[in-house]
């Protein structure tokens, strides 16, 4: 099992040329986000645009523009109950604040069958688990994002981390996806490659954490990473800029909020 160090992670990493447009760096579809929980979308766009995708939209219900085009005035806009032509983005996040409907679990099976680059996270994982078909549909460009509650509703239940990492090797052979086993030493597992996480600290453990791992890796597929490195970067440069917020706050007074206004100087320290 390799470990994710800073060494590792520069090694990953790819410079962004001087000569570029926003273009060059992709367009993110982030579908996230409902009445109440439109939080998990401004925390994932946000740190989507962070973490240097060139254009982000935010797909929304239409009755909370106002809130979004507010918080994050970089994010375009669209709306989930119109038409959505996804020909137009690059790669996909989908479930952080959705809700579990039907609706939400045909506009999954739509963006599953494009076989473009996406993050599953959330809700969106709790419609895969209650939907074995659309399980079935993912693919060599998929990135799930399970913590241990959401693994064992998508794959039954274990009782140890280690028996968790060996069905989702198992599961990813089959599919090829990858595997992100969120916790407090994160798992990245893709087929025969398997790393564990070696940045961060406990003022992760709160509310909007996930959601702001899934916009990091979202910008990161955008950029042309393959899923199982856009995985890792994206898991080193959150817990990275965990333990540099430290300075200018603790762990138990830490906000993701913090954490994504900070992600830049997680990137000064990856590539300089």
């Amino acid at each position: 099992m390799l470990l994710t160090t800073e060494e590792i992670a520069k090694s990953i990493f790819k410079e962004r040329p001087a000569q570029s447009h926003k273009g060059n760096f992709g367009h993110a579809l982030i579908i996230a986000g409902n009445s109440g929980k439109m939080g998990a979308a401004i925390i994932a766009a946000k740190a989507c645009l962070r973490s240097g995708a060139g254009l982000v939209t935010t797909n929304i219900p239409q009755e909370e523009k106002n809130i979004i085009q507010i918080a994050v005035p970089e994010s375009m806009v669209c709306f989930r109950e119109t038409f959505l032509d996804f020909n137009s983005y690059d790669a996909f996040a989908i479930g952080p604040g959705i809700g579990i409907t039907a609706d939400n679990s045909l506009l999954l099976e739509e963006i599953l069958k494009l076989n473009k680059p996406i993050v599953l996270d959330a809700d969106a994982l709790s419609i895969l688990s209650q939907n074995p078909n659309l399980l079935n549909l993912c693919h060599e460009n998929c990135i799930l994002t399970p913590h241990e509650v959401e693994f064992d509703r998508l794959f039954g239940q274990h009782s140890t981390r280690e028996d968790r990492i060996a069905t989702a090797r198992n599961w990813s052979k089959i599919t090829k996806s990858t595997l992100v086993l969120k916790g407090h030493e994160s798992i990245i597992v893709q087929d025969e490659r398997i790393s564990v996480n070696g940045s961060g600290n406990s003022g992760l453990a709160k509310g909007g954490s996930g959601d702001a791992l899934t916009g990091i890796i979202t910008a990161l597929l955008c950029n042309d990473y393959d899923p199982y490195h856009a995985a890792m970067l994206g898991a080193y440069l959150h817990g990275l800029t965990a333990e540099l917020t430290i300075s200018s706050q603790s762990v138990e007074s830490m906000l993701i909020s913090d954490v994504i206004d900070n992600l830049g100087e997680a990137f000064k320290q990856i590539y300089s």
